[in-house]
């Protein structure tokens, strides 16, 4: 099972006691993947299509207990190979129907059908509660969420564009900055930052997910941070042996052009340094010379004696 499988399994376990909370998740699965259906003779049925049994299974949980009423369930079998089932759980009672349409506010007064998207005029998402329970609803109907092990991505697809930045205002209401982006005829909300994928988690009150992506994020950082010293590491000691192959390369110069006795004495000890412990790093260098020298000083020497053989080889370019 996929770990977005997992996290909705884990979502439609999740029962809210409040009526209102009830409503607002009802209402944000109609919303995302309902249809209203209105007869010839003005009579109103609803139903869901789902290619996921945990959400239909939740949806048909949530008619059950908030509304009291009776549902049909049929699964139908996709004509392609390549399609599988489709959960439809459908209310045909007309007062029912109606009874579901007018809590969630997807039916006026007047019995027009129609969606407030405004998140300061819609009741069903007044109360920052019923705003976790219609995120958790929308997310169970059209979301998923990535292995937290390959990277990080949660999002949601939305039919309109309004739909998308309605829940990407929800979101906002809990200071999470989503995106959304067109993909084909769907408008995506998503996220990619791994703190506010583990913030919706919390919202969706899924604690366990919340602590799976948690450990699986700490164990990414922690080798992360392996990989980078060991990178820093390996860079450095790149880093010092190309350094002292140089020095080397410079001092064996010096030396088969104007030897080097031709040095200060100084220059002459670290230069025989350097040639007999080609390895060694500055601070070994400074404690094989009479009396110890800092690795400023021993620094300071081999700069000095770079500086004499480039002297030195462009003397011998101007000669030839």
């Amino acid at each position: 099972m996929s770990f977005s499988a997992r996290v909705k399994e884990e979502l439609a376990r999740h029962a809210d006691t409040a009526r209102h909370c009830q409503i607002a998740e009802t209402a944000a699965v109609l919303s995302m993947c309902g249809k209203v259906k209105i007869s010839a003779s003005d009579q109103f049925s609803i139903e869901i299509q789902t290619e996921n049994g945990v959400v239909a299974r939740k949806y048909f949980t949530l008619l059950g207990k908030t509304f009291n009423i009776k549902t049909d369930v049929s699964i139908q079998q996709g004509r392609k190979l390549s399609r599988g089932r489709t959960y439809v759980v459908a209310v045909h009672e007309h007062q029912d129907a109606l009874k579901v349409l007018q809590a969630t506010k997807l039916v006026d007064a007047h019995g027009e059908v129609g969606e407030e998207l405004s998140l300061t005029r819609n009741l069903v998402v007044q109360n920052p509660c019923c705003r976790r329970a219609f995120i958790r609803g929308a997310f169970l109907a059209s979301g998923s969420i990535s292995d937290p092990e390959k990277f990080y991505h949660l999002e949601i697809v939305c039919a309109s564009t309004g739909k998308a930045e309605q829940i990407q205002g929800l979101l906002a209401s809990f200071g999470i900055e989503a995106k959304i982006v067109l993909r084909k005829r769907y408008y995506v909300v998503y996220l990619k930052e791994g703190d506010q994928i583990v913030e919706v988690l919390r919202l969706m009150d899924a604690p366990q997910a919340l602590m799976e992506f948690e450990n699986i994020r700490i164990l990414k950082e922690m080798r992360g941070n392996v990989n980078r010293q060991v990178n820093c590491e390996t860079a450095n000691i790149n880093k010092t042996v190309s350094a002292a192959v140089k020095q080397t390369e410079d001092i064996e110069y010096i030396r088969d052009t104007i030897g080097l006795e031709a040095l200060p004495d100084n220059l002459q000890e670290i230069a025989r340094v350097r040639l007999m412990r080609p390895d060694a790093t500055l601070k070994e260098l400074g404690e094989a010379l009479n009396p110890a020298v800092g690795k400023s000083g021993v620094n300071h020497r081999l700069r000095k004696l770079g500086a004499v053989a480039e002297e030195l080889r462009q003397q011998a370019a101007r000669d030839s």
